[in-house]
């Protein structure tokens, strides 16, 4: 003889035709956690951190600080050209402006 299996309950059709859905079983609340006291409490004391040494980061790393060659060119010859501009653009020497852009890049960047 075969048994038969349980099988959960039918759902039954409500007024409008469509089917109830099933109750839910409640729910138990979960207990709030009790704080811990301070006898509990585990305190862990970190060891002291060396401290780091005063080199700049950049030049601790080997990366440049300044510009380079090709940006300082570029920055040369936009001053150059600006120096250039202020005497209007009149013939005159340009080696002179090139030496005097250089010389106030090279005050503004070092070097």
């Amino acid at each position: 003889m075969a048994e038969k299996k349980s099988t959960p309950a039918a759902k039954k059709p409500t007024a409008s035709g469509k089917a109830a859905a099933p109750a839910k079983a409640p729910v138990a609340k979960k207990a709030a956690a009790k704080p811990a006291t301070a006898a509990k409490k585990a305190t862990v004391k970190s060891a002291p951190v060396a401290k780091k040494t005063a080199a700049p980061k950049a030049a601790a790393k080997g990366k440049r600080t300044g510009p380079t060659p090709e940006e300082r060119y570029r920055m040369i010859a936009e001053a150059a050209y600006y120096i250039a501009e202020q005497r209007g653009f009149a013939p005159g020497d340009a080696a002179k402006d090139w030496r005097d852009a250089e010389a106030q890049i090279a005050s503004q960047v070092g070097k």
